[in-house]
């Protein structure tokens, strides 16, 4: 099998499928997309399932060489895509031949790109699945954790011909412009741990990225919370959790958190929000606000049916 070539992998270049589920027993984090609604379109546009493998690209500049005929699209963050030195659309599919100079430029707006390509790129799961953790140094395409490297083949399969171009809905691709991110926030049972003046503090408050945050989680500097227990046993962690460390500071983790913790925590980001949260940049804003269990369990059936209903838009040429 042949492939793309990695000619320049960029600032933070990683395979990722759609996550590592299962393995919380045995200490293994999930990984997977930041932001999984951009991870879907790409796959969808690449008429791909929904779980297969594409690379996640942080800020930009990856530069691939293609030695097969196939069909990619980029979605997420702003990142300028160009097909042999050709700026070409992105949240749209484009054919590419042997020989093709796919580049990647740096975001000008959030900060992840969701590159696909027909078929998913063939890259061996471990633990059940390819995504890159580089914190448990694993999965990848050497299954080690690392990030791409110059001269290495993303193996996908060739096309005998390219998939009609299309391309999302204008109206549903995501405004990432403004580095400012309204979270909203289902409580969780140790939301008692936490006076109601400290609950009116947090949901009132604005709050800034740090420059530490990564795919394990976001640090957040802003208004002091302050629990009143030092910490509980150790517990496992979802996706999303806010937690409370001692210097009052929240941290919302993601993707490659730990897999059990003892801060006290006071709810979770509703998943939807979360690719919101992980397309912004040091310094961006953050806000939050509640909504119950119930809200969360319509409005994620919602997008699933919107998802699941859209028609793609065929592009003319």
């Amino acid at each position: 099998m042949s492939g793309l070539r990695v000619l320049q992998p960029g600032i933070l270049s990683l395979p990722q499928d759609s996550g590592r589920f299962g393995m919380h027993g045995i200490g293994l984090t999930t990984g997977g997309p930041l932001d999984c609604n951009a991870f879907r379109w790409a796959n969808r546009l690449c008429g791909n399932d929904q779980s297969v493998s594409v690379i996640e690209v942080t800020i930009g500049g990856l530069i691939l060489e293609s030695l097969v005929k196939t069909t990619i699209a980029l979605t997420g963050a702003k990142i300028p895509l160009m097909i042999n030195k050709k700026p070409v659309a992105l949240w749209q599919t484009h054919g590419v031949n042997p020989g093709d100079r796919i580049e990647l430029g740096f975001a000008t707006a959030g900060s992840r790109g969701y590159l696909a390509v027909a078929g998913g790129f063939a890259i061996a799961p471990i633990f059940n699945s390819a995504s890159t953790v580089h914190r448990e140094s694993l999965g990848g395409l050497c299954q080690d954790g690392s990030q791409l490297q110059a001269g290495q083949l993303l193996p996908c399969h060739q096309l005998k011909k390219h998939l009609l171009d299309h391309r999302i809905p204008p109206h549903l691709v995501p405004d990432y412009t403004g580095n400012s991110a309204l979270l909203r926030v289902v409580l969780g049972y140790q939301q008692n741990a936490f006076t109601s003046l400290q609950k009116q503090l947090f949901f009132t408050s604005h709050y800034k990225v740090s420059a530490s945050s990564d795919r394990m989680g976001y640090r957040l500097e802003g208004a002091n919370i302050a629990p009143s227990i030092d910490g509980i046993l150790s517990e496992g962690i979802c996706m999303g959790a806010i937690q409370v460390p001692a210097d009052g500071q929240p941290i919302i983790l993601l993707n490659d958190r730990q897999t059990i913790g003892g801060y006290p925590k006071l709810g979770s980001v509703f998943s939807l929000d979360i690719g919101a949260l992980a397309q912004l940049v040091p310094g961006g804003i953050v806000n939050f606000e509640t909504i119950s269990m119930d809200q969360a369990h319509n409005l994620l059936a919602l997008y699933e049916h919107k998802f699941n209903s859209t028609q793609l838009q065929l592009v003319a040429k």
